[in-house]
Formats: C-alpha cells, sequence, structure tokens
C-alpha cells in the first residue's frame, strides 16, 4: 500500500497499519518537504514524484490510503492518486469498537484507535474519524469530512460533505451539520448549523460565513 504524506497524521496511520500486521510492500509519498528521508524509519521508502508512483500501482500494489487531514487536500489526492492508477483504500484500526448491524463505510476512509461506531451508521468516501471519537446510531457522516480526536456526534445526525468539527467538539441529537462547515474545537452544537460556515462555543453559534465551494471540487 501507498500512503500519501510522510508526516504527522501519515505517522499515525502507519501504525494502524502495524496494528492489521499490512507492512509488507508499504511506502509513502512526499513531493512537498524537503526534510523527509529517503526511508521513514529506517524502513519505508518514500517516493517523491507521480511516475514511482504510477510504477508502484502497476508493478508492486495499487492500493493507496491518504495520510493528510484537510477535507479539500484529501479530495484533490483522491483524484490524483486514482489518476495515477491506485485504488483508494480505507484503514480502520482493529482497535476501534465498531457494531455488528447497519453500517456501512465507502472507501478511503480513515477510522483510528479508540473510536466508537454504534449501529446503522453511513460513512461516505474519503472521511478521517481520528482518534477516540464516537459516533451514535443512525448517523450519517458525508464524503472527506475530518473528525478531529475526541469527537462526539450524538445519534440521528447528519454531518454534510468537507465539513471539520475540532477536537472535542459534540454535536446534540438529532441535528444536521452543513456542508463546508467547520466547529470551534471544545464546541457543543445544540442546533443546526447551516453550510459553509463556522461555528464555535458552548453552544455554539455561527461567527463567519465561508465562501462556497467550487463545483470543480464538488
Amino acid at each position: 500500500m501507498l500512503i500519501i504524506g510522510a508526516k504527522g497524521f501519515a505517522k499515525e496511520v502507519l501504525e494502524v497499519l502495524h496494528q492489521l500486521n499490512q507492512l509488507d510492500n508499504l511506502v509513502f509519498y512526499d513531493d512537498v518537504n524537503n526534510d523527509v528521508p529517503n526511508k521513514l524509519f529506517g524502513r519505508f521508502p518514500v517516493l517523491n514524484n507521480a511516475q514511482e508512483a504510477s510504477a508502484f500501482f502497476k508493478t508492486i500494489d495499487d492500493r493507496f490510503t491518504i495520510g493528510i487531514g484537510n477535507p479539500i487536500l484529501r479530495k484533490k489526492l483522491y483524484h490524483k492518486f486514482t489518476d495515477l492508477g491506485g485504488v483508494f483504500c480505507s484503514v480502520i484500526s482493529p482497535l476501534a469498537t465498531i457494531g455488528y448491524y447497519g453500517n456501512h463505510f465507502e472507501m478511503g476512509c480513515n477510522i483510528m484507535s479508540g473510536t466508537v461506531i454504534t449501529s446503522d451508521i453511513y460513512i461516505k468516501k474519503g472521511t478521517l474519524i481520528n482518534l477516540n471519537c464516537t459516533i451514535g446510531h443512525d448517523s450519517i457522516i458525508g464524503e472527506f469530512v475530518e473528525l478531529s480526536p475526541g469527537v462526539h456526534i450524538s445519534g440521528n445526525c447528519a454531518i454534510g460533505n468537507y465539513s471539520v468539527l475540532g477536537t472535542n467538539a459534540s454535536v446534540l441529537p438529532k441535528l444536521t451539520i452543513g456542508k463546508n462547515v467547520i466547529i470551534g474545537a471544545g464546541s457543543v452544537v445544540t442546533k443546526d448549523i447551516p453550510d459553509n460556515s463556522v461555528a464555535v462555543g458552548i453552544p455554539a453559534k455561527v461567527i463567519k460565513n465561508l465562501e462556497p465551494l467550487s463545483d470543480m471540487l464538488l
């Protein structure tokens, strides 16, 4: 498998693959940072151009996952590496607790250690669920959403595409958070939040409107 990125969150994805005992033919990709070694931890090769990534997909392993946060960047990387011949794959920690009934995960999700997912939950493509999050029954998490560590989403909630919930944010039951929304760290969401907005506080209040995302990104 190829992990896009070789810093920060990419190392946490590596830890999950270690938990899964899936380290054979594992490489990283970083064409941005000049201080990344040729081999991460002296073991895992770091590719640094599209030609190397394409050759890896064709000859060794066509799977990739994204070891970088930021919903829009993740979406762009998904398209780039799919065009190079890669297959977008989920990486789900065996130390996450996932219910047996009615759950559905689309491709390319990262679900990290300590997360609890109960029942009848739909998690869409490319979503990142970080350490120790909880998601209650009958909730829908949109495409390329980012849940920071310790986010708690109650039952019957919907989170729109490309939204980011900050560390330790909480969402009360039966609420909808729109697409392209940022919820501040530690905030408590007690009512619906509209698209393209920033909300913070206890209770969370909209403090800023964001530019709608380009149709090209969506």
